[in-house]
């Protein structure tokens, strides 16, 4: 097996040494065997942790726990674990998907509203905080946060218990995505601050701002162009991940 010195992984990965370990120091590639003289020695696998990682932090996928688990399959990896470095690695390719659908949807609603169309035929919703955590798959610590930061303002009935309708719904689904994309919850309210006040407001004058990157619909189409961009490069990790295995297995 050839060996490398951290200038020479620095090179052909393209990074600067530094970054070699740093790497090593977050255990994203196993720690490197030394000389008697300190030196650090790598390996073919070190390079191909290293593209693997590469690949894998291209694009920046923070929202809903994605960042988490991409770390995870490369440290997975790094141990040599290529089974469940795989399993990591569809796991995270099945969630870029869901959120693509997520997005799309939001983009679909979105442009319902601006033109003042009904989104569906079905009977009104009424549902409780519970039963929309499960619905959307946020959870009620989010609704809660999105509820006393002003995002949402839930009605309640006679018994005091707070209830979602339609029109909830469909910002709570903006907002979803709107969260995805990384936009700030102080972002979020100045946009649908008009709306959460008044239904009937007219939100394509709240939302067509001067800016572009304030408009709910760019914002959405952005983050399905990273997210596809993103499982692009999971594919490409389950490819190099299949070819580790039957390398360095």
């Amino acid at each position: 097996m050839n060996t490398y010195t951290t200038s020479e992984v620095a090179k052909i990965i393209g990074i600067h040494p530094n970054t070699v370990r740093l790497y090593e120091e977050w255990e994203l590639i196993p720690k490197a065997e030394r000389k008697a003289n300190g030196y650090r020695v790598f390996t073919d696998f070190h390079i191909e942790q290293f593209r693997l990682a590469r690949t894998a932090f291209q694009i920046e996928v923070l929202q809903n726990g994605l960042r988490k688990k991409i770390v995870e399959t490369v440290k997975v990896s790094a141990k040599k674990d290529f089974d469940q470095a795989l399993v990591l690695a569809n796991e995270y390719l099945s969630q870029i998907q869901k959120e693509v659908r997520n997005a799309e949807e939001a983009i679909a609603i979105t442009r319902q509203i601006l033109e003042g169309r009904a989104i569906s035929e079905t009977p009104p919703l009424c549902l409780k905080r519970k039963e929309v955590s499960e619905y959307l798959n946020i959870s009620m610590d989010t609704l809660r946060n999105w509820e006393l930061n002003g995002l949402m303002r839930i009605k309640r009935k006679q018994n005091g218990y707070r209830y979602y309708t339609d029109e909830d719904i469909k910002r709570l689904k903006i907002i979803r995505s709107l969260r995805c994309a990384n936009y700030s919850l102080e972002a979020i309210l100045r946009m649908l601050h008009a709306l959460s006040d008044d239904p009937h407001t007219n939100i394509k004058r709240v939302l067509n701002t001067p800016k572009d990157d304030t408009d709910i619909i760019s914002v959405c189409d952005r983050l399905i162009i990273s997210l596809q961009k993103a499982a692009e490069n999971a594919k490409k990790m389950i490819g190099i991940l299949n070819d580790m295995k039957s390398i360095f297995s």
